[in-house]
């Protein structure tokens, strides 16, 4: 091996330990590598767009968005240690994502049935008084149409293979499967109804002073050090500069078209183009057998 593969290894099992936490080559290996029937197969688009190095920028996106609902981010605020264990939070959340898109039916349904059972004990009130319960299948749908818009959005700009306009409606549709198994109702299936949904969700959103906590926290304060900052602060820009323009100003965020249109353009492909790299010095993914989409 040359020092050069050498120090790609050493940077993409870094990266692996982050993303997916301390066991994450024995994650990859049963969730990827074990035999047996999965919802979807390589040729489905839910997997092209969520095993793409997009999602980097993507999941940066959906978190900004997401904070704008004040029940959504009063439960991350009140119940989550995001603060203390951003990197804890995301390798849950990314593992969330690999079982459901690729893994195998049962440990898919497992991980459902383990964030429903977390959800049924998750409740409190905002700090205006309103009342919340994570459970509730209002809440569970905008998590669901924020992430979802987020992935697409980020793939079509910066992924390696974006989707086309049939295979977009296939992964909105793919996607609302997980979405309702977790209680979400009215959950779009094609990509009209899915910036529909958006669109509904627009009176309920605003400036809270935990989303703007959250949004310097990920964008200003993040928990990265050393060189790895720059190449997460050009996903920081990438991601921002996806956002809908509507939801630059609750969260104090800038909002410049032009500059949107080629430095975070730019910012999004260099990214995206350094992970991919990056991603490279992991081992191929397992090849399971038998594999039995849906």
């Amino acid at each position: 091996m040359t020092p050069v593969h050498a120090a790609r290894r050493r940077l993409s099992d870094l990266l692996l330990a982050r993303v997916a936490g301390p066991d994450a080559h024995d994650a990859r290996h049963r969730i990827h590598g074990e035999p047996g029937e999965r919802w979807f197969g390589p040729q489905d688009p839910v997997q092209r767009v969520h095993g793409d190095a997009s999602m980097y920028v993507g999941g940066l996106r959906a978190l900004l968005l997401q904070s704008l609902h004040p029940l959504a981010m009063a439960a991350v605020a009140q119940h989550s240690d995001y603060r203390n264990d951003p990197w804890g939070r995301l390798a849950r959340t990314s593992t969330f994502i690999a079982e459901t898109t690729y893994a195998k039916v049962e440990d898919a349904e497992r991980a459902i049935a383990i964030v429903r059972a977390v959800h049924r004990h998750i409740s409190g009130t905002t700090t205006d008084g309103v009342p919340y319960r994570a459970d509730d299948p209002h809440l569970i749908t905008w998590v669901h149409i924020a992430e979802i818009d987020s992935f697409l959005t980020t793939h079509q700009r910066f992924g390696a293979r974006p989707l086309t306009a049939a295979e977009t409606d296939t992964y909105v549709a793919q996607a609302a499967g997980v979405a309702r198994r977790l209680g979400g109702e009215a959950v779009p299936t094609t990509h009209a109804e899915l910036r529909a949904a958006l669109e509904r969700y627009r009176p309920e959103l605003r400036s809270t002073p935990e989303a703007l906590e959250a949004a310097q926290f990920l964008l200003h304060r993040p928990p990265v050090t050393g060189p790895a900052r720059a190449g997460y602060a050009l996903i920081g820009r990438a991601a921002v500069a996806t956002l809908p323009r509507w939801a630059r100003e609750p969260l104090r965020l800038p909002d410049h078209p032009r500059r949107d249109a080629t430095l975070g353009a730019a910012a999004g492909h260099a990214a995206t183009r350094s992970l991919r790299w990056v991603l490279g010095g992991l081992d191929a993914a397992p090849e399971p057998e038998p594999v039995s989409p849906r």
